[in-house]
């Protein structure tokens, strides 16, 4: 087993991705959870802000730090 470097990886990038990471976490479990008390409404608009919340993430990454 090795070990990773990272070194490379700038403070920015850390918070960004800690912060992304956080927020689709946080939608994709209250979609489920909402799915499985059986208000599909909310369910579909939670995980519908964790998908855009992945497509704002790739979008920061690729534009910021590319």
């Amino acid at each position: 087993m090795d070990l990773v470097n990272v070194e490379g990886v700038s403070p920015a990038l850390f918070v960004t991705g800690i912060v992304f990471i956080l927020m689709i976490g946080s939608f994709l479990s209250l979609g489920v959870l909402r799915f499985f008390q059986l208000k599909k409404r909310q369910g579909g608009i939670y995980m519908g802000l964790s998908v855009l919340s992945l497509i704002g993430l790739l979008v920061a990454v690729e534009t910021w730090f590319v």
